[in-house]
């Protein structure tokens, strides 16, 4: 597999799209720190790590509108992928949908959301968008 981070997203975009409650995906670091942002900006329900084998997975409960069915995903996009990178400073941190969404900015300091890396002023590789 040549980018991972893609994967991760394209199962979670699956998943939506056929109404799934639980996904498991393969589990990295990088994967679980997405995770963990996903989860306190309030993309996703509930994860849980699985250590089973050497990689382990990732089980990821989506959320869903109780009326309507809607996810609360409404879009992810992968911007830099291992062919064509992407790097930002703290001054051109991109703001997703005028702040309504996050980017996930892999840092210096560790994976975290566009706000918080602003915030601490500094730039990083844009891994995706969501929104």
């Amino acid at each position: 597999m040549t980018d991972p981070i893609a994967d991760y997203l394209t199962r979670l975009r699956n998943a939506i799209s056929a109404k799934h409650r639980i996904v498991e995906v393969p589990a990295s670091n990088l994967k679980r720190e997405i995770t963990k942002i996903l989860f306190e900006k309030g993309y996703i329900l509930n994860y849980k790590f699985v250590e089973d084998g050497p990689q382990g997975t990732i089980k990821v409960a989506l959320k869903y509108d109780s009326i309507n069915k809607v996810s609360a995903i409404k879009k992810m996009e992968r911007i830099s992928s291992p062919g064509m990178r992407k790097y930002t400073g703290y001054k051109d941190m991109p703001r997703v949908i005028n702040g309504l969404g996050i980017a996930i900015i892999s840092t210096s300091k560790g994976v975290m959301t566009n706000k918080e890396a602003a915030d601490l002023k500094i730039g990083g590789e844009v891994l995706c968008y969501v929104y």
